[in-house]
């Protein structure tokens, strides 16, 4: 891959708002996914033309959330694209200092929920079509813990490692071409004081 990050904060109102589309958070998704893809192939995944796709493909380039990528075949045509990090952060103290941003981030995380929410949804919807293997091995839990503030971060720091662990784990497989038995897989968590 070309000069990527491993993870990007996202600091700033025009960058939060240009991925805090529908779409565009779609088609970043469908990229991290497929870690590289053309806009065509990213239209058919989304049900969208391929005009409209690009668009936004470009709007995301635009803001540093992704680049372009090696073509993948002799089609000289082809423009590919890629995520230009292994991941992205969203932080409330980038965006606490003013309503306006308050409110960017707010609505860009519903945005994200709802569309974790609904992936969640889908895959409920085709269980049956997962086998019995990977309905055992999917997971669907809450707990409550009664901690301070230093050990919910200490907790998301450690879930986050944890994760990343994985992470590079599947990808060593697959840069091996072991990636017989793989499937994409989401772990969406959630970490947020509440009261009763």
């Amino acid at each position: 891959m070309s000069d990527r990050e491993r993870d990007r904060r996202i600091t700033d109102l025009d960058t939060l708002k240009a991925l805090a589309h529908p779409l565009r958070m779609k088609l970043y998704r469908g990229l991290t996914v497929a870690r590289a893809a053309t806009a065509s192939q990213l239209a058919a995944q989304a049900g969208e033309a391929v005009s409209l796709v690009s668009y936004h493909l470009r709007k995301l380039a635009e803001y540093g959330l992704i680049q372009p990528a090696e073509p993948r075949s002799a089609d000289s045509r082809e423009r590919w694209w890629e995520p230009a990090s292994d991941g992205l952060s969203i932080r409330d103290e980038d965006f606490r200092d003013a309503p306006e941003k308050a409110a960017a981030h707010t609505a860009a995380g519903r945005l994200f929920s709802e569309q974790r929410t609904e992936m969640y949804r889908r895959f409920l919807d085709e269980r049956p079509q997962w086998g019995p293997e990977w309905n055992a091995a999917a997971e669907s839990s809450e707990t409550v813990l009664r901690l301070t503030a230093d050990e919910l971060s200490g907790l998301v720091r450690d879930m986050l490692a944890l994760v990343r662990g994985y992470e590079e784990r599947g990808r060593a497989a697959d840069a091996a071409g072991d990636g017989e038995g793989r499937e994409n897989v989401a772990v969406h968590t959630y970490a947020f004081p509440f009261r009763v």
